[in-house]
């Protein structure tokens, strides 16, 4: 797909987002409104290891540990201060820096992709391990108890920046949090089509070469290991603002392997394809949860069993791969002679 194609693409479904974020309250009672904008928290965190992942090629399997310690720093300073402002830039700021000190490790300590993806499973494993260690009453920050595995209740929701004790309504929460994504999506888009991410495309298809044209691959590769992180930091403070709890589940296997399989169902190396899958998904557990039809776990195994075999490339590779064969036959269709009686004639 050519750039101009594919920015088309971006607006057309940029513009959507914002049309759900502003249109969205007006249509859909107070349950659907808190449901859609916890969704929507998730789906960000879904972007930004689909950006990573499918543009630099770098596949964190512990991405959950940013998203966690943003879900985290917001709970505790939301608490402690009694509005969110702060709050969430510490969410963002707070793995941000893990990032940093992680990455710089990882890649000027040139460890193999293989071994760096454990590596952050292991670190959201380490953090699983230490929350739930962290039930006794000493364990304080801010003054804020850290509750072990009981987590953080009574988390405050997101207020007006500066305006302590006004806080956002369900209804603006939700617009607010379709509009980040909406924001979030258009600017990796952008930044896709810019030098800066054509060089880290590049890195991932051919990370020696590109070193030999004077380009420096663990740079770039921190950049974006900085920028995924960041971005799953504000998913997990608007996942906390939007739930009100946070617990030490958001470090664990389950939440990281969700947001891998969520990628991968969306298709590699798209961002929209990211978001489609995550809420599609997240639709299917809620149903399948609250019916108790079936088991969740196996549902889930199937389905994404289904898109490795039926849909190796995603949902939206599939569909776009479906829409220029169509498109292919249309015009084939367009062409062909009609035959009328003895004689032979061209459609026009």
């Amino acid at each position: 797909m050519n750039y101009a194609g594919m920015n088309a693409g971006s607006l057309t479904f940029t513009a959507s987002l914002v049309v759900v974020a502003l249109g969205g309250p007006s249509v859909l009672d107070t349950f659907q409104v808190l449901q859609l904008s916890a969704y929507s928290s998730l789906a960000l965190g879904v972007v930004g290891l689909a950006f990573v992942w499918g543009i630099l090629g770098i596949l964190s399997l512990g991405h959950a540990a940013f998203f966690g310690i943003g879900a985290y720093a917001y709970a505790i300073l939301s608490i402690a201060q009694g509005e969110s402002t702060f709050a969430v830039a510490a969410a963002i700021l707070a793995p941000s820096v893990l990032a940093v000190c992680l990455g710089y490790f990882l890649f000027y300590g040139r460890v193999g992709d293989v071994y760096l993806s454990v590596i952050t499973l292991c670190v959201s494993l380490i953090l699983f391990s230490f929350m739930n260690s962290t039930a006794d009453v000493s364990y304080t920050l801010l003054s804020v108890p850290l509750g072990g595995f009981n987590g953080i209740s009574a988390v405050p929701p997101l207020n007006w920046p500066g305006f302590v004790g006004d806080f956002l309504t369900p209804e603006a929460t939700f617009s607010l949090c379709f509009l980040l994504l909406a924001a979030v999506y258009l600017a990796l888009q952008f930044l896709r089509g810019t030098r800066l991410g054509r060089i880290m495309a590049s890195v991932r298809e051919n990370e020696r070469r590109c070193e030999l044209l004077g380009y420096d691959p663990r740079w770039l590769k921190l950049v974006g290991f900085v920028i995924s992180a960041a971005i799953a930091g504000l998913a997990g403070a608007l996942f906390t603002a939007n739930t009100g709890y946070v617990g030490p589940t958001v470090f664990d296997l389950g939440q990281s392997s969700q947001f891998i399989l969520w990628a991968i169902a969306g298709g590699m190396g798209t961002l929209s394809g990211a978001i489609i899958a995550s809420f599609m998904l997240q639709f299917l557990a809620s149903f399948i949860g609250t019916s108790q039809l079936f088991n969740t776990s196996l549902v889930f195994g199937t389905v994404i069993i289904f898109f490795v075999y039926a849909l190796p490339n995603g949902i939206v590779p599939s569909l776009q791969g479906l829409l220029r064969k169509l498109s292919r036959l249309a015009r084939r269709q367009r062409r062909r002679p009609e035959v009328i009686g003895d004689s032979i004639k061209s459609t026009p």
